[in-house]
C-alpha cells in the first residue's frame, strides 16, 4: 500500500495546509416529546474531512475528491491524519500529474515513506 499526504493552498494565509482531526465529531439529538441523552462520537471519513474544507482552501473540494478517487482513496489514519492510499506507485505519480494539470500548485501530494512516523 502506497500512501501520501495531501496539501491544499489555504485561502486565508496561502500556505500549504492539510486537515487533521483534532476531536471526533459529536452528534446528539433533540427530541420533540422526550429527552434523549444519546450521543455518538465518531471521526470523519477522508472524503468527509475534505468536504469540510470548502471555503477554507483555494480549490473546489468536489473537484479534488473526484480527481483523487480516480487514482486512490482518501483515508484518515489513527482517527487523525488525512492521507491518500494507492494500489501502486504509478497511480501516485498519475495523481500527482493530474493535480498539477488541474490545480497547478494549489493541491499537491507528497509520498510518505514507510518508516515515517507522524
Amino acid at each position: 500500500m502506497i500512501r501520501s499526504k495531501i496539501w491544499f493552498r489555504c485561502a486565508v494565509v496561502h500556505d500549504p495546509v492539510t486537515p487533521k482531526i483534532v476531536r471526533p465529531a459529536v452528534i446528539g439529538w433533540d427530541a420533540k416529546q422526550r429527552k434523549v441523552d444519546l450521543v455518538i462520537e465518531r471521526s470523519l471519513k477522508g472524503d468527509e474531512l475534505v468536504r469540510r474544507m470548502k471555503g477554507w482552501i483555494t480549490v473546489p473540494t468536489r473537484d479534488v475528491i473526484e480527481t483523487v478517487n480516480r487514482y486512490g482513496r482518501f483515508k484518515v489514519l489513527d482517527e487523525r491524519d488525512l492521507v491518500v492510499e494507492y494500489d501502486s506507485l504509478e497511480k501516485f505519480k498519475a495523481l500527482q500529474k493530474a493535480l498539477k494539470e488541474k490545480f497547478d500548485s494549489e493541491v499537491d501530494v507528497e509520498l510518505i515513506e514507510k518508516e515515517s512516523v507522524w
